[in-house]
């Protein structure tokens, strides 16, 4: 199955950054932060966004934007333009 976004939104996967336990305290999922740089999978249909952004780029987004999805036991975040904060090169 293929996620086509429409208009000004993108679909990333997000990334999960590395872990480190000082002090070996363990931190449960539920506390965690949500990871908020992500690989763009699919650019939807709106022109300006797509000269903006490519498939594959890696992006800074907001902590609490768009909308998570899981397909096929990925789980995917679907987020409008105005969530993505930078283009990491």
């Amino acid at each position: 199955m293929k996620l086509k976004p429409l208009d000004d939104r993108v679909v990333i996967e997000p990334k999960d950054l590395e872990e480190k336990n000082v002090g070996g305290i363990i931190i449960p999922d539920t506390a965690k932060e949500k990871p908020q740089i992500g690989e763009i999978i699919a650019v939807g249909t709106d022109e300006d966004l797509q000269e903006m952004v490519k498939v594959g780029q890696r992006i800074l987004y907001a902590k609490y934007g768009g909308t998570e999805v899981e397909i096929e036991d990925k789980k995917y975040l679907i987020v409008s333009r105005s969530d993505i904060l930078a283009i990491i090169e």
